[in-house]
């Protein structure tokens, strides 16, 4: 199942995107190396369900200026096979751009990822939705007319008596333009953890696949997504709405 998925991954790596407007990049909320310009302002609305559980989330972030966006989000999640019910831990935090495709001969993007969590729920089971969190990344990546290529590291720390740990996780994207007003992303995320779950004895290192289908109203996107985790082979299904103001 594995060697397929990945195989899949890497088929819709080849695919030539068709042609895209001209202003698809700058009202793109969905792709990879998005950045709002300077006091635009970024709703995302979000569902999900994974394991017995759905979860809510509203997101909002503000371009502070051309290089500095800022913002916070907030997830509430359902338990219909156990009682882990409650809020996720409330997420402020920004992307600093320390370099345009302007900026230097390749057109390579990079940017800066940082922020902290704190105020979440007891009952939800997973650490970096809970506790006291903070987390520093960095991605890099190029855009073209029709497609986008990035990678994020990302290095999370969890500050719990019981439940503290530490995660890093590396997440390469592919995203296709494939027509005016239809996009397509894959990826994956690679998740190690320093040490297992001293509560249930599982292993918080994840292997996740992911599948997203965007369609794009002028400054509205609505987006499916399909996410794939080997480690548990279990699969989670969810839907977002994204609105620049």
């Amino acid at each position: 199942m594995r060697k397929f998925l990945l195989s899949a991954v890497l088929a819709m790596w080849a695919v030539v995107p068709c042609g895209a407007r001209a202003n698809d990049l700058v009202h793109d909320t969905s792709d990879p190396l998005f950045l709002q310009a300077t006091e635009e302002i970024l709703s995302q609305s979000s569902i999900t369900y994974w394991d017995h559980i759905l979860r809510a989330g509203q997101s909002v972030s503000y371009g502070l200026n051309s290089r500095l966006a800022v913002g916070a989000n907030v997830n509430y999640q359902h338990d219909f096979n156990g009682d882990e019910d409650g809020f996720a831990a409330i997420d402020v935090g920004g992307i600093y751009r320390m370099s345009g495709p302007d900026d230097n001969d390749s057109n390579i993007i990079s940017d800066v990822l940082f922020g902290f969590k704190f105020g979440g729920s007891s009952h939800v089971r997973t650490p970096d939705y809970a506790d006291s969190t903070y987390y520093v990344g960095l991605r890099l990546g190029r855009q073209w007319m029709g497609m986008t290529l990035a990678a994020t590291v990302k290095s999370t720390w969890v500050f719990d008596d019981e439940r503290g740990v530490a995660f890093l996780d590396f997440t390469p994207e592919a995203y296709f333009r494939t027509a005016p007003d239809w996009r397509i992303g894959t990826g994956l995320t690679i998740r190690k953890a320093t040490h297992k779950d001293r509560f249930y004895n599982t292993d918080y290192d994840q292997e996740w696949l992911h599948f997203k289908v965007v369609r794009q109203y002028g400054r509205t996107q609505y987006i499916g997504h399909v996410d794939f985790e080997f480690e548990s082979d279990d699969a989670q299904v969810g839907a977002r709405i994204n609105i620049l103001f």
